[in-house]
């Protein structure tokens, strides 16, 4: 029998794509979403409907909030789950600084939720989608594991910040239990069928999403938060690592859980950063569109530059991002160009 593994937020983009991961790696996802950031189609997310079709299986989804403890107790008590991905979450840094209440509350009680219905089902082994803004405005660069963390710039960073430490001190008083937390740079491109893809509800508080959005005529111009950061060309530098490139991250992860590891961290990046220009630049040869954008301030919450030293997963994992800035554009354009609309009006279905 395939090993099930929850995935929370499995709707989401990079759920989804972990969830198409974790079926060719022979494993058995059940998938849980409350369509905060995910597409409906029916009972299921689109997302999840498509990836159906791409591989020609079935997935088990249950809409279902991590709030809902009792919806997630009888989750638990139908399956038996080797391990858990957690991804549900609110994840926008400028929403996140306008609604820091709602971020705490979401984000942490769903986590709690979560910890103590797997404590209480005897499922002792986690994935953790975290970010590398756990890690604040950077000390040095590039940012290794042993980088201090806590000094968050905004509520969405803390709420991770606050998850790992509560994953951490659990691992270190139950001593069965295993958890890998993964400190994510800036995950962009889409799978390259060109069927699933980033589709955020409303205005993209991301700049790839809103590049594509530019291009393919749905927005009209890009604003550049900021161009007087100290960095080649005064705007923000970032590590961006391809979506499929960090999809194979969690699996690298849910494999090292089996070495009873107890609770590690990872950063998942490429060791490069591009700036928010040099984006723009890349976005514009793989659509053959030009991008129309403008400086506006800076946001709040935001830091000059941030990118990874990804060494430590390729030591120990295995794990090395594969695919290079032109193929994330590229695979970002084709995904944009397939569904002008995202998944409610694609070509692609």
């Amino acid at each position: 029998m395939a090993e099930k593994v929850l995935v929370t937020g499995g709707g989401g983009y990079i759920g989804s794509h972990c969830v198409l991961e974790l079926i060719e790696a022979g494993y058995q996802p059940v998938v849980v979403d409350n369509f905060s950031n995910a597409v409906r189609e029916g009972d299921v997310p689109e997302s999840i409907r498509r990836i159906e079709k791409l591989l020609n299986t079935s997935i088990e989804f249950h809409e279902l909030d991590l709030l809902d403890r009792p919806g997630l107790e009888k989750l638990f008590k139908k399956h038996s789950f080797s391990a858990v991905m957690h991804f549900a979450g609110l994840k926008a840094v400028g929403e996140s600084v306008e609604q820091p209440l709602r971020y705490y509350r979401v984000n942490l009680t769903a986590s709690m939720n979560l910890l103590e219905v797997m404590q209480a089902h005897k499922v002792h082994n986690v994935v953790f989608s975290s970010s590398a803004t756990v890690y604040g405005d950077p000390q040095h660069l590039p940012i290794d594991e042993q980088h201090p963390v806590g000094g968050c710039t905004n509520p969405y960073g803390k709420t991770k910040f606050f998850i790992e430490e509560m994953i951490k001190d659990h691992c270190t008083a139950e001593k069965d239990w295993n958890a890998v937390l993964l400190r994510y740079f800036n995950p962009i491109g889409a799978h390259s069928s060109g069927l699933i893809g980033e589709d955020p509800q409303g205005i993209p508080n991301n700049l790839l999403p809103y590049v594509a959005q530019v291009a393919v005529g749905r927005r009209k111009c890009l604003s550049v938060f900021g161009n007087d950061y100290d960095t080649p060309d005064g705007t923000g530098v970032r590590d961006y690592i391809h979506v499929v490139d960090l999809a194979k991250g969690h699996i690298a992860a849910l494999k090292k859980l089996k070495d009873d590891c107890g609770c590690k961290v990872y950063n998942l990046g490429t060791g490069r950063g591009y700036s928010v220009l040099q984006m723009v630049k890349a976005m514009e040869k793989a659509s053959g569109k030009e991008i129309a954008y403008k400086i506006a301030p800076r946001r709040g919450g935001d830091i000059a530059s941030c990118y990874a030293d990804p060494q430590l997963a390729e030591k120990e994992l295995g794990w090395k991002a594969q695919f290079d800035l032109e193929k994330m554009c590229e695979d970002l354009w084709r995904w944009q160009s397939m569904n002008p609309t995202g998944f409610t009006n694609g070509t692609a279905s």
